[in-house]
């Protein structure tokens, strides 16, 4: 009696939900360097579009040409005709270095991720498209559409804009000259550079929504601590 009072009465362990794995280290680290990266290459890329707003095709382009389009803004070069009768301060220098050195730092993260998911199935068990909508116990998966997205911007819109970047490189373009000449000049790579610009900055913030609605909070957690509450991936 003793022995069957003390089972009744002892406290019983409290079984705490476990994290369930969500994201590899190299998943979070190459996820936080680019978003640093984007930032850095956004805001030093809209500086350089307002030294020229101007945009052409083919291999030549200046102030004394027509464009193809124009960003109807004041410029921050005097030489360059925008319609206002105004300046804004030139910050060439400093955008110009901040875009290569995060341009080179992205190209190394994104290499870092295409190679580690390539071998470990990141891409293969993440990513790939699959049929119908995730199962009850994988809320936290991406749908068809999402995943064909993802897999779009990582092998077509980056390397697109790894290689239109490069073919305005002179240095580069003198190595290796095909890189420009098979998009058909400097200046429609110009001009393709920042429409794939758009259509990446579009997708961040279709992106940045999807993660708000679907719990900012625990999704940025899952993404900085790789791992995400039991009870929240069934939420």
């Amino acid at each position: 009696m003793p022995d069957a009072a003390w089972d009744l009465g002892r406290v019983l362990p409290v079984e705490r939900p476990t994290a369930a794995p969500r994201h590899s280290a190299t998943v979070r680290a190459t996820h936080w360097v680019t978003v640093l990266c984007f930032v850095a290459l956004l805001v030093s890329g809209l500086e350089i579009v307002v030294s020229h707003p101007r945009f052409y095709w083919g291999e030549n382009g200046n102030a004394l040409m027509p464009a193809l389009f124009s960003i109807p803004i004041p410029a921050s070069r005097s030489t360059v005709p925008t319609g206002y009768g105004y300046v804004l301060p030139d910050q060439n220098g400093w955008s110009r270095y901040l875009h290569f050195e995060a341009a080179w730092l992205l190209v190394a993260t994104g290499l870092l991720y295409a190679i580690v998911g390539m071998f470990n199935g990141h891409f293969r068990r993440n990513l790939m498209p699959g049929p119908g909508l995730p199962a009850e116990d994988e809320t936290w998966s991406y749908n068809p559409i999402q995943r064909t997205t993802y897999l779009a911007v990582i092998f077509v819109l980056f390397p697109l804009m790894i290689w239109t970047g490069l073919a305005m490189s002179p240095a580069f373009v003198s190595a290796v000259p095909s890189t420009v000449t098979l998009l058909g000049g400097r200046q429609t790579a110009r001009t393709l550079h920042f429409f794939v610009s758009i259509g990446l900055v579009l997708f961040l913030a279709v992106h940045v929504v999807m993660v708000w609605r679907a719990g900012f909070t625990r999704r940025v957690a899952a993404m900085i601590t790789g791992h995400v509450r039991a009870q929240d991936a069934h939420e």
